[in-house]
């Protein structure tokens, strides 16, 4: 793998996986087009998640600060034998919300791995993926009339939004525009559900980095490669935080209908390549 493929690849998993245009498609329509192959592809791609895993941590860590914190508590709470206090502050709440939200999306991805793993090599499910993901953002710009708060927040509407963030786990569909509908179908403000979207990102992120790194580390690394993985990291981290902050705007400004109209285009391009090549 060459610095150019992994400066390119570093910057689309950071921009995509937090604007909504599928940073899984991208990725793999790259390493398609590319031809971008070989058995450390996979230990590549499980470190360009750890990149983005930064960016997260950047843009929001005194909420994840407090998160943790306040998970040593509950901790004390269970072995002091107060319980779990799941209402006991609105920090304590928000951690078991993001926990009940990744329930759902566990479930679906250990039931369909093997199903969603098919997808990345088929460019037609890439292409139907990106007009879904189009369609799911067109839904979103229209829906903008939740008011509801952290405190308003029911554990039922994360479960519904863990269960959109599941269904991204598909190519193509993204995830940061999934679970944004999700919020905003539960009827959550904007704001926040797009804060929600990012911070169950975290234990998405993680989950899948630990179930794919038993399985990249079987393989013989290559050292040549050490170079351009650090690379990769640190673009997907930097390309990360832009698209996170640039997210947060274009969600407060109403502009989801620009990156609508980009994967409508960019699933049609892909679908008449498949039929027409």
């Amino acid at each position: 793998m060459s610095i150019f493929e992994a400066i390119l690849l570093g910057l689309v998993q950071g921009l995509a996986e937090f604007l909504p245009i599928s940073s899984s498609g991208h990725l793999a329509l790259l390493q398609h087009f590319f031809g971008i192959e070989g058995e450390n592809v996979l230990i590549f791609a499980v470190m360009l998640h750890v990149g983005t895993l930064f960016s997260v941590f950047a843009v929001y860590w005194q909420e994840i600060k407090e998160l943790f914190l306040e998970l040593m508590l509950v901790f004390r709470d269970i072995f002091t034998g107060k319980g779990l206090r799941i209402h006991a502050n609105e920090t304590r709440r928000l951690g078991f919300l993001i926990i009940v939200a990744t329930i759902p999306t566990a479930i679906i991805g250990f039931a369909f791995r093997d199903t969603f793993a098919s997808l990345y090599l088929s460019l037609t499910a890439i292409g139907v993926s990106l007009l879904i993901t189009g369609t799911l953002l067109w839904a979103a710009e229209r829906m903008n009339k939740g008011q509801k708060q952290l405190g308003e927040m029911k554990f039922r509407y994360a479960i519904v939004i863990g269960i959109f963030q599941g269904l991204a786990i598909a190519p193509g569909i993204s995830r940061s525009g999934s679970t944004l509908v999700g919020g905003l179908f539960s009827g959550l403000e904007k704001n926040f559900a797009i804060k929600f979207a990012f911070l169950i990102s975290i234990p998405s992120i993680i989950g899948s980095v630990v179930l794919e790194l038993p399985e990249a580390l079987r393989n013989n690394f290559d050292a040549s490669l050490f170079v351009p993985i650090l690379i990769g990291v640190i673009v997907s981290a930097l390309s990360g935080f832009v698209a996170i902050k640039t997210m947060i705007r274009v969600v407060s400004g109403k502009k989801l209908i620009i990156f609508s109209c980009y994967t409508w285009l960019l699933g049609a391009l892909v679908l008449g390549y498949t039929f027409f090549m």
